[in-house]
């Protein structure tokens, strides 16, 4: 399907049973870093018509939450190629969201919507490249920064309320953003992190204080991937999340960081084994003017497509 003749038209007087209704607009779900159904992250997806205003924010708040999935995107495709991205968890707004811009840009792709191989997502954590290379989508990432760390009594909490009662020689977790501040917590093993069981209350009040989205850990390993990891945000309703991509790209540069990683080096990390929805993230650490940009990327699986009313 062309650009051009994309149009979330209307139904037939008939399909609005209810008052209130609208006229109705395309949506899907998506299983995100995976080839495969019922593996990765699913995210909600809903096209809106070319150059609409976004709709009332209590209404895509509600309909995120109807969607029940981590988040939901609703995205407006621009007349100049380009397109605007907002992304909702089941409890809030959040300015960035890595595997919900994958299941979204893989829909378009599909759709024929993206002319170019590569377009722009304007988003609330700025305006952010999508490339395209075969069945794989990458989207960079904002800025990367490493943030004040945690106070030691913050740091004695989390290991606490991780459930982690002896913390490795030298671990230190880190505060690391690429468009949503995550704490990175490291671990000495596989069998630890698969071992984790948050207390998800004291966690969420955790990440409330530090001004933080969740936690995400990590153990290195020597299988083919990277790190193994594990993603736990119960502030934003999702106690845990099978694929992550800001949070893998914070580790990504994390590592780079601390000197186990390097400009042009690509990295793999699995996630969501724990939840029987094993995801392969791809993280491409990019050379740049300004030390480096971090892309995040990976296929997608198109579960379901529909018409969405309540907007």
């Amino acid at each position: 399907m062309s650009q051009s003749s994309f149009s979330c038209g209307p139904l037939s007087a008939a399909s609005a049973v209810a008052e209130g209704w609208g006229t109705g607009c395309r949506c899907f779900v998506v299983d995100a870093f995976t080839a495969v159904p019922f593996g990765g992250n699913t995210a909600g997806v809903v096209l809106l018509e070319h150059d609409a205003s976004f709709p009332d924010e209590r209404r895509m708040q509600q309909v995120a939450a109807e969607f029940r999935y981590s988040e939901t995107a609703f995205v407006v495709p621009c007349r100049d190629g380009s397109f605007r991205t907002r992304y909702f968890t089941p409890t809030g707004e959040v300015p960035l969201c890595g595997h919900a811009t994958v299941a979204s840009f893989g829909v378009l792709r599909r759709l024929g919507m993206t002319g170019a191989d590569e377009v722009v997502n304007h988003t609330a954590a700025g305006d952010l490249r999508v490339t395209f290379a075969g069945p794989r989508v990458m989207m960079q990432m904002a800025r990367p920064q490493l943030l004040p760390p945690l106070s030691e009594e913050e740091q004695a909490e989390l290991w606490r309320v991780m459930g982690v009662p002896q913390p490795a020689a030298g671990a230190h977790p880190a505060v690391v953003t690429t468009g949503l501040p995550d704490i990175l917590l490291p671990l000495p093993d596989v069998e630890v992190l698969q071992a984790l069981a948050p207390d998800f209350a004291a966690l969420a009040g955790l990440n409330r204080r530090t001004q933080t989205v969740g936690v995400h850990a990590y153990a290195m390993v020597d299988d083919g991937y990277t790190a193994h990891v594990r993603n736990f945000a119960p502030l934003y309703g999702i106690d845990e999340e099978s694929a992550t991509g800001t949070s893998n790209a914070a580790l990504a540069y994390l590592l780079y960081r601390r000197g186990k990683a390097r400009a042009g080096d690509s990295l793999a990390f699995l996630q969501g084994e724990a939840m029987g929805r094993p995801s392969e993230v791809a993280v491409e650490v990019r050379p740049a003017a300004a030390e480096v940009e971090v892309w995040v990327g990976g296929e997608v699986s198109l579960f379901c497509e529909g018409r969405l009313l309540a907007l």
